[in-house]
């Protein structure tokens, strides 16, 4: 029997759950959530500031983030790739994080192979009888010295298997042992792994194939993204006492951290200078403290605009902790910046403050994360355009 166990991403309280001592200590490994064992011999599940969600032997456990699944895998993709667009995921997928992926990479896959599965040039070595390519010939005289045949050749074989077709492959298949898929879907995943048979599989632990943009695999490229987002958060692994876990868990502060970092650096290609994630430098003149803004554009080596993300919820009467402002006001100090942007997932309004005795006014500038991807995204250009005209006297 199967058991299901949803909370919100903001859940103070707790859900109680019925799991067994390793069940408990499988989940807590995942860092999804805190079980706390009652008195009545149940568990409390407490949020850990991650969601998403895992399954453990007929247990099923999900945090659902206060935007929402689709939203969440816009986030993600867009923070890896700034060409995961809207249109990636599918808007009214809120009903479960399994489904969500399933359908998506399925529905993507299948788009993208509609007009055959792609193929391209491969390098490979082999033993042939006759030459074929380029002989290798360092390789042909240290495993056969003074044999004219088999040869030791290398050449290009127009194939399947290139890098494109297998990050879909180890995608559909890692989808494919999922709990919870409608049995439609799973289907149409199978039918797909049939498909994409030619591509060989992943090593396990092996970095993932790369692949470049190109009018060849543009049909490919919205699959290959969000094959990408699966491959890199999805997990399968054997927990305590031989348990199999399946689990997808994200710290939404580094999701949103990642997300404006890289919107940010898109929002100023254009622009001179060059945009830094998590900047070095130094508070003291020593060097012994350190500091590393999340955003910091520089320009002729010099910083012009430093900014950090910061996915906390606003006190009841608006107010957002006084640490957030002395870490920036640090930032700016060390940077010989006079202005700093705190970048927040909520909020009403923009608030400059001016810090007394001070040439440095701290922004803050929330972002309206329940706004659609594409409103969203001219959000931070918006704040982007901002801050460059302020930072240019302009």
């Amino acid at each position: 029997m199967i058991t299901s166990t949803r909370l919100g991403e903001n859940e103070r309280n707790g859900v109680p759950a019925v799991l067994d001592a390793a069940q408990a200590h499988a989940l807590r490994a995942t860092g999804l959530v805190m079980p706390v064992l009652q008195p009545d011999g149940t568990w409390l599940l407490l949020p850990r500031g991650r969601v998403g969600a895992v399954s453990i032997d007929g247990v099923d456990v999900v945090v659902t983030p206060k935007v929402g699944i689709a939203r969440l895998l816009f986030l993600l993709g867009y923070a890896r790739n700034p060409g995961f667009r809207s249109e990636d995921v599918p808007g009214s997928i809120d009903d479960g994080l399994w489904p969500a992926v399933a359908e998506s990479l399925c529905r993507h896959v299948e788009r993208a192979t509609s007009r055959g599965v792609l193929q391209g040039y491969v390098t490979e070595d082999a033993t042939l009888t006759v030459v074929r390519g380029r002989i290798r010939i360092a390789d042909q005289a240290a495993k056969r010295p003074g044999m004219l045949l088999p040869l030791e050749v290398r050449h290009d074989e127009y194939s399947t298997d290139i890098a494109e077709n297998r990050l879909l492959h180890a995608a559909v298949r890692r989808v494919l042992g999922l709990p919870r898929i409608a049995e439609e879907v799973r289907m149409r995943l199978k039918h797909l792994d049939v498909r994409l048979d030619g591509a060989a599989p992943l090593l396990p632990g092996a970095p993932l194939p790369q692949w470049r943009p190109s009018r060849l695999n543009v049909d490919y490229q919205p699959a290959l993204r969000l094959a990408e987002l699966v491959l890199h958060n999805l997990s399968f692994e054997t927990g305590p006492g031989g348990l199999n876990v399946a689990s997808f868990v994200v710290d939404m502060a580094e999701v949103f951290e990642d997300f404006v970092t890289t919107a940010l650096t898109e929002a100023w290609r254009g622009r001179p200078g060059t945009t830094i994630a998590q900047h070095t430098a130094a508070l003291d003149t020593d060097g012994a403290v350190r500091i590393h803004p999340d955003v910091v554009h520089v320009v002729g080596g010099v910083p012009r605009i430093v900014a950090d993300a910061k996915y906390k919820l606003a006190s009841p009467t608006g107010r957002h902790p006084n640490a957030d402002h002395y870490q920036m006001l640090a930032y700016c100090t060390a940077l010989g910046v006079d202005t700093a942007w705190l970048v927040y997932a909520s909020g009403e309004d923009h608030r400059p403050r001016r810090v007394v005795n001070s040439p440095i006014t701290i922004i803050e500038h929330p972002l309206d994360l329940a706004a659609p991807p594409a409103e969203l995204l001219q959000q931070v250009a918006q704040l982007a355009e901002t801050a460059w005209q302020r930072s240019s006297g302009t």
